[in-house]
C-alpha cells in the first residue's frame, strides 16, 4: 500500500486504517490502557480510556503531536473510527484537556510498565528463539521549545534539548528513555542493559548478547559488567594521543598506497590497549581511511 507524505503527516486515509489495523494484531493499545491507572468512575465518564489511548497513539503515529491538533481530529468522521476500533460513533472523541488529563496521570511507575511492554512486545514477535542479539544504545538530542521542566543547554548539539537514551534491536525499539541533557550519554545505560540481559536470558538461557554503542558509553564499569556476565561488546573510544600514536602507522600506510594508486583506502588492524583505569587490555579495531574530497 502507496501512502503519500505532506510535511511529515499521512495524508492518506489508508494510512490510519492499516495503524488501525496492526492494533488489531499487537493488541498494543488495550495492553498500554493497562499499564497506566484510571481512577474515574465508570459511571462519570465520556471517553474510555482505550479508545483515548488510540486517538492520541495513532495520531502521533501519522504526525499530529500537538494535542491542539486534537481540537479538530476529535470531529473526523475517520479517526472516531480508528480510535473506536472500527466502530461508528457519532459523538466527537476526547478534548485537548481531557487527554491532557489522561497524559498527567503517568507516572515513574507507569513508565516503567511501558518500558516492560515493550520488551514482551518484542520477545512476542520473535518466533524462533534467536542465537544472537545485538543491543544497540544511542543518546540523541531532543529539541526543546519554550522553557520546560529539566530545560539545559548541550553544548555538542549546540541547543536546549533532552538527551534521551533509545535502545534497538535491529529495526525493533526496545527502550525509550527521556533524560535531560546536564548527564552524560551513558547516564543509567548500565542499569538498562542489566534488565533487558536478565529477562532476555530468562527467556533464551544460551542467547549471544552484544551491546553496541559509541564512545559516550565507554565506561570501564560497564565493560567488567559485561566481562562478568558473559555479555559481548562492541564500544567507540575518543581519540586520545596515545590511541593516535598506535594508529599513526596504519594511517602513514594509507597515506602511501594513495599516493601511489589514487584509489581510496580503507585499512584495518587490531591491537590492545588498556587506559590507566582499566582493569586490563582489551582488543582494539583502528580504521585508516584515506580518499580524495571534491568541494
Amino acid at each position: 500500500m502507496l501512502l503519500e507524505f505532506d510535511g511529515g503527516k499521512i495524508t492518506s486515509d489508508a494510512g490510519a486504517l492499516l495503524l488501525r489495523e496492526a492494533d488489531r494484531r499487537m493488541n498494543l493499545v488495550k495492553r498500554v490502557s493497562a499499564c497506566i491507572p484510571d481512577p474515574r468512575n465508570p459511571d462519570c465518564i465520556e471517553h474510555q480510556q482505550t479508545t483515548m489511548i488510540a486517538q492520541r497513539m495513532m495520531a502521533i503515529a501519522c504526525g499530529w503531536e500537538d494535542l491542539n491538533d486534537h481540537q479538530t481530529l476529535r470531529q473526523d468522521p475517520l479517526w472516531q473510527i480508528v480510535a473506536n476500533g472500527g466502530a461508528v460513533d457519532q459523538k466527537p472523541l476526547a478534548s485537548p484537556p481531557t487527554l491532557c488529563r489522561l497524559e498527567n496521570r503517568v507516572r515513574r511507575k507507569t513508565c516503567g510498565k511501558l518500558s516492560a511492554l515493550m520488551v514482551e512486545q518484542f520477545i512476542e514477535s520473535l518466533g524462533e528463539p534467536p542465537t544472537e542479539l545485538v543491543l544497540d544504545f544511542d543518546a540523541t538530542n531532543d529539541l526543546l521549545h519554550g522553557r520546560q521542566e529539566e530545560r539545559f543547554f548541550h553544548e555538542y548539539y549546540d541547543e536546549y534539548c533532552f538527551l534521551p537514551l533509545y535502545v534497538f534491536c535491529g529495526s525493533q525499539l526496545l527502550c525509550a528513555y527521556l533524560r535531560p541533557s546536564n548527564i552524560g550519554a551513558a547516564h543509567h545505560a548500565w542499569a538498562v542493559l542489566r534488565l533487558l540481559v536478565q529477562r532476555f536470558r530468562q527467556v533464551w538461557p544460551n542467547v549471544r548478547i552484544i551491546f553496541c554503542g559509541d564512545s559516550g558509553f565507554c565506561r570501564w564499569r560497564m565493560m567488567c559488567w559485561c566481562d562478568r556476565h558473559h555479555v559481548e561488546y562492541i564500544i567507540g573510544l575518543a581519540r586520545n594521543p596515545v590511541l593516535e600514536k598506535i594508529a599513526g602507522e596504519r594511517m602513514r600506510t594509507a597515506e602511501a598506497q594513495y599516493q601511489a594508486t589514487g584509489v581510496k583506502q580503507r585499512l584495518f588492524a587490531w591491537t590492545e590497549y588498556a587506559a590507566k583505569t582499566w582493569d586490563r587490555k582489551r582488543a582494539i579495531i583502528m580504521k585508516a581511511e584515506l580518499a580524495r574530497v571534491n568541494l
